[in-house]
């Protein structure tokens, strides 16, 4: 038996192999968890499919997070297939690359809508549609990074998206922990993924983690997952609102 056997979930925000929502999936499936996969649109199908069919997944649904409708058929689907739902991971952002390209100061504000409305409102959005399903509480987690809570250079307005982010998580938490429902995020030091590409100094980020964070190192996908499953499993029960870094230290240092 497994830490999640019997336990059933949504995965919003593979987009491949090399996602921290892949290393989660992962961590989540070897321990019994039944999960199902969403995907933007046809491209990402393509990337997702394989992945989530590798793990035994039959759910792989469209979804586009800003759109109620797509959402709702996400979790009606999930409905007829189990019933019931025990966990969301939410791992969705998105910036224009003009927005992370060019100085804060000249975001567009249809670039500043688009990234909070995409970043930060889609975990409501989703965490509202799932909550009929959660009928015997729940847990869902978000990813975020250190950009929220600190001036990281070109992460911009994503770093403005990640602050609202973590706002929510905590609104959440506080209308919901009484239902049994409990939400966190984890804030992930930086991986070599798709949505860190958009971000011109990554490599030099990196560099300075390896050399300045108490381990001097990166964290890895792995480490990220086996983090998410404890806040997804009832080893966290008595855990909600929180921002729990996994980043090799880095977050504590001040020089």
């Amino acid at each position: 038996m497994g830490l999640m056997s019997g336990k059933k979930g949504v995965i919003f925000g593979v987009a491949n192999d090399r996602s921290i929502a892949w290393g989660i999936a992962k961590a989540l499936h070897n321990e019994g968890a039944a999960i199902a996969f969403t995907y933007l649109n046809e491209v990402f199908e393509k990337r997702v499919r394989p992945l989530a069919e590798s793990i035994g997944a039959d759910l792989i649904l469209r979804c586009d997070v800003s759109k109620d409708s797509e959402i709702e058929d996400v979790f009606s689907e999930v409905e007829q297939k189990w019933g019931a739902l025990d966990f969301i991971v939410h791992s969705v952002a998105y910036a224009g690359r003009e927005e992370l390209k060019q100085p804060f100061h000249k975001t567009s504000r249809e670039g500043f809508k688009i990234a909070l409305e995409i970043s930060a409102y889609s975990l409501v959005a989703v965490t509202r549609a799932a909550l009929p399903l959660m009928k015997n509480g729940g847990s869902v987690i978000t990813l975020t990074y250190l950009g929220s809570q600190r001036a990281i250079p070109n992460y911009n307005v994503m770093g403005v998206a990640k602050a609202a982010l973590e706002a929510t998580v905590r609104y959440l938490a506080l209308d919901l922990g009484e239902r049994g429902v409990r939400v966190n995020a984890i804030s992930a030091g930086p991986i070599r993924t798709l949505a860190a590409s958009a971000i011109s100094n990554m490599s030099e980020i990196f560099g300075i983690m390896e050399s300045r964070s108490p381990m001097h190192r990166s964290v890895t996908q792995d480490e990220v997952g086996k983090s998410a499953l404890y806040l997804l499993s009832d080893l966290s029960s008595g855990v909600t609102g929180d921002v729990h870094f996994v980043d090799t230290g880095y977050n504590i240092v001040g020089l």
